[in-house]
């Protein structure tokens, strides 16, 4: 599943609302104030597993300050639990993490006995434990079919880039996207905030050449952005095929002689389709 998204800037605006200090921060979560700058400037990124606990330094809520995209697998599960793997070997009385990362890679499913254990740890129940590791194996169930589902609103659209276009690296906070479209239109034409209400809902109806500076910052169509289902879905597909690409599901793909919508959705689908089939066939990965 997607990884939790971490907005610097929204971080950095919340702590100073607060009124906590970066050296509160680096206290409570035990890293050096240098780590927390570097996570506020954009030179670093926290672990997933440091997120709960820097909500909660910030008195936020874990989904509010940092939300997620779908329904979490096994890894997200215990990231949110605040716990690296190494430290299951304890919660399971195992010599070894290995369990724990085998299901987590969709090689081995935990043995019966380490569910209640995990579970509890985890502070989920024993069934919303399976039904994060039948998604660890690929297979998704009817909620998780509901949550990855073609983006209608404005925010959801906006939502999706941010998740799912910067992978390994931190997305742009509202303030970046404030700058870049401010540029594009060659006035101040929006603000961090106005971004931020896009974003959130709060505002679906921006005038026409906000809507055009999005489309530049993120590389898209601006028919993206309006209600035309059949070009989101084209995004969408889009970026999951990059999400495969990016797990080694997909070698290679070379698109040639797009239209300004890019790719056919039904052709992207197919692709989609085919890396999932090759995934399969190619086996569980051996690197643990």
């Amino acid at each position: 599943m997607p990884a939790r998204r971490f907005d610097r800037e929204r971080v950095r605006a919340v702590r100073r609302a607060a009124d906590v200090s970066q050296a509160d921060v680096a206290s409570a979560l035990g890293a050096a104030d240098s780590t927390v700058a570097g996570w506020e400037s954009g030179a670093t990124t926290p672990d997933q597993e440091k997120l709960p606990a820097l909500a909660r330094v910030l008195n936020r809520g874990l989904d509010d300050l940092f939300p997620r995209e779908g329904l979490p697998d096994l890894t997200d599960l215990r990231c949110d639990a605040g716990l690296y793997r190494y430290e299951t070997r304890a919660v399971i009385g195992t010599k070894s993490d290995g369990p724990v990362a085998g299901a987590e890679q969709g090689v081995r499913r935990l043995k019966d006995r380490y569910v209640p254990l995990l579970a509890a740890a985890y502070g989920v129940t024993e069934d919303e434990l399976k039904r994060a590791q039948d998604r660890s194996f690929g297979e998704a169930d009817e909620d998780a079919a509901e949550a990855e589902k073609v983006p209608e609103t404005l925010a959801e659209k906006i939502t999706l880039l941010l998740e799912r276009s910067y992978p390994g690296r931190s997305a742009p906070g509202d303030q970046e996207i404030a700058d870049s479209v401010n540029a594009y239109a060659g006035s101040q034409v929006t603000s961090a905030e106005d971004i931020e209400a896009l974003r959130t809902g709060g505002d679906d109806a921006p005038v026409p050449v906000v809507l055009e500076g999005l489309a530049n910052f993120f590389d898209v169509s601006k028919l993206y952005f309006e209600p035309n289902e059949s070009v989101a879905r084209q995004v969408y597909e889009g970026l999951r095929l990059m999400s495969a690409a990016k797990q080694g599901k997909v070698g290679r793909v070379r698109a040639r002689g797009l239209s300004a919508e890019g790719l056919p959705a039904d052709v992207l689908s197919i692709l989609n389709d085919l890396a999932s089939e090759l995934d399969k066939k190619a086996g569980p990965s051996t690197n643990n």
